[in-house]
């Protein structure tokens, strides 16, 4: 199924400061305030303060011993925790100053999200084939609980009570946090190729994910919703040189615009979308970055959407050439860009 609608644009966006040396890997933003946490492959995790105008400024960096693959905030923004290659958990303390570690796996931590259930929870999903839950309030080296998965976890997102964890083989497992120590449902991806990237509907009844051939499939969890399951072809540009024409980009990540229920995807042909799963109708195309973007993130009121232009790793270490570009950049949200459409 394709997409259709709005032109391409030129946004005014504007370009966080000092950015990381090397690949950004995640960005997130604080819930309660224009804070942007950006983990990197130079192992540091950067909190950058953003204005009312958009000007950026870093309030505070903290260390992992290896690339930091995923950032999260604490519902009440006083912390951020982090996951990487180093295999461990951190915890960073905006008001404190003070960095530790929180958890640990067998293999690189792929995921991170924090849950407010039991005072707050972070759950953890690693290349060991688990999810782990931990306590933060009462720092343990032994998780509240482990989930085995399937095989390795390649994504994960998190909303209401919905859990849900996309892993290597095309796995995608869903798990309701109400009984958080046993998988609800276990499919596999309807898209054919690995996946990327996963993110939940605000609402927490289903999600979207996107593979490395440039497509999405909008799932819902419940069987009685399932005729409202689709997927559409994006991130794919005309080229003469290829076999059918087409030369097909991975969809590197998805997210959900809180207020509307919108979504962005953007992907290694350094552009963005926005869509409405409802109408089925494409909302806005941005012009193409000058590299692939590999993490977004809406901030709490939904203005601003941040996106990050660097390398994606999707070539190997070949891909990596001296002066890749290494940026976030800040685009200014306008109500028409991103609120649904009526249905046709």
């Amino acid at each position: 199924m394709a997409f259709f609608g709005a032109q391409p644009t030129s946004p005014a966006d504007i370009e966080l400061i000092d950015p990381p040396p090397d690949s950004i890997s995640s960005i997130s933003f604080s819930p309660t305030a224009d804070f942007l946490a950006v983990g990197s492959w130079d192992n540091n995790v950067r909190v950058y303060e953003i204005d009312t105008n958009g000007r950026s400024q870093g309030k505070a960096m903290y260390s992992h011993e290896g690339p930091v693959l995923d950032v999260c905030w604490s519902k009440d923004g006083t912390k951020v925790f982090s996951g990487g290659a180093d295999k461990a958990a951190r915890m960073y303390d905006l008001q404190t100053g003070a960095s530790q570690q929180v958890g640990a796996h067998d293999a690189p931590i792929k995921c991170v999200r924090w849950i407010e259930t039991g005072g707050g929870i972070l759950i953890t999903g690693s290349w060991d084939k688990t999810v782990k839950y931990w306590n933060t309030s009462t720092v343990s080296p032994t998780p509240m609980g482990t989930l085995q998965l399937p095989e390795r976890v390649y994504a994960m997102d998190v909303a209401q009570l919905l859990l849900v964890v996309a892993t290597a083989e095309r796995q995608i497992c869903t798990i309701n946090l109400a009984q958080p120590d046993t998988i609800y449902k276990k499919i596999d991806s309807p898209l054919k190729w690995q996946t990327r990237t996963i993110a939940c509907f605000p609402a927490g009844d289903g999600y979207a994910v996107g593979s490395v051939e440039g497509r999405v499939a909008i799932q819902y969890i419940e069987d009685k919703d399932s005729s409202n399951n689709f997927s559409f072809k994006c991130h794919r540009k005309d080229a003469a040189n290829s076999k059918d024409g087409t030369s097909v980009y991975s969809v590197n990540a998805i997210s959900f615009h809180i207020q509307h229920g919108t979504f962005s995807t953007s992907g290694s042909d350094g552009v963005v979308y926005f869509w409405d799963k409802d109408s089925k109708t494409r909302l806005k195309t941005f012009d193409a970055a000058p590299g692939p973007i590999t993490c977004t993130a809406f901030n709490r009121t939904g203005t601003i959407f941040a996106y990050a232009v660097s390398y994606d790793w999707s070539k190997g270490h070949t891909g990596m050439t001296p002066g890749h570009v290494n940026k976030v950049m800040l685009h200014p949200l306008k109500d028409e860009e991103i609120k649904r459409k009526p249905k046709k």
